[in-house]
């Protein structure tokens, strides 16, 4: 057992992903006890394991469901008839709860500046890890921007040999220029991410697209950046533009909608 915690520990670290599957109840003959777990890798592969034969096989099946869709499930199994689809004639029955394993969401803040500054502070409040990088060393140090975990003064070309990229990164580009963004976005979307955004006006990012599709951009990965990224909220302080953004990302990461939760016709 302590094992497969190990394993979950590593996994968190290095950015992977898996589903935990866990017996939580088992009631008359069944091949293991409540408390037995089994860690389902997105290959299919497992360690641990939940009883093994056709119910293993069941398990495994869901798990990899629940990789996809992100949601916990509780499967249960009556081993007694095969014939009726029963996986198996051990004579009991056995309830499995599966729940995702994800790495921690990760907010990379690309930009230094007065925003980058602001996100770092307010998403490192909201428990994200924080990663910070700004090619200038002055703006890419905890004594301007204290709470981030990870700072790397290094460009945006570099970030893909560096840093590791996974589903639960969430990337925004509070750049101080169109020009970075150009160079810089082509190699970021071909990474994993949950999230992309890129800070400025309506007209700059315009242009800006303008350029990536001359640079071979597709119209498909352009419309999935988030730009101008955040609410709007009419936001012009740093403090207010990342709450903006964070916002935005907190909506997706809940999958809320965004709307005011105000009731306007409350029963009199």
């Amino acid at each position: 057992m302590s094992a497969l915690f190990a394993t979950l520990a590593e996994l968190e670290r290095a950015g992977g992903q898996a589903a935990l599957c866990t017996i939580v109840r088992a009631r008359g003959s069944v091949p293991r006890h409540v408390g037995s777990k089994m860690v389902v890798y997105p290959d299919g592969l497992i360690e641990g394991t939940v009883g093994g034969g056709n119910t293993e096989g069941r398990v495994i099946e869901a798990a990899l469901n629940v990789l996809q869709t992100g949601v916990a499930q509780v499967v249960q199994y009556t081993l007694v008839d095969p014939q009726a689809g029963d996986p198996g004639v051990c004579g009991g029955e056995v309830e499995i709860f599966i729940e995702p394993v994800r790495p921690a969401p990760t907010l990379l803040v690309i930009g230094g500046g007065h925003v980058g500054r602001a996100l770092v502070h307010l998403a490192h409040w909201l428990g994200f890890r924080v990663a910070l990088s700004d090619e200038r060393t002055e703006f890419c140090n905890p004594t301007w921007a204290p709470g981030a975990d990870l700072y790397l003064p290094i460009n945006m070309r570099e970030l893909t040999q560096t840093f590791k990229f996974h589903a639960e990164t969430y990337i925004v580009l509070p750049t101080r220029g169109m020009a970075l963004d150009v160079e810089g976005l082509p190699h970021l979307l071909t990474q994993p991410h949950a999230y992309l955004g890129v800070i400025g006006s309506r007209r700059r990012w315009a242009l800006t697209a303008k350029q990536l599709q001359s640079a071979g951009v597709t119209s498909e990965q352009l419309a999935r950046i988030h730009a101008p990224m955040g609410l709007e909220l009419n936001a012009e302080t740093p403090e207010e533009i990342a709450l903006s953004v964070m916002a935005e990302i907190l909506m997706m990461q809940h999958q809320g909608t965004g709307a005011p939760m105000k009731l306007n016709d409350l029963e009199k």
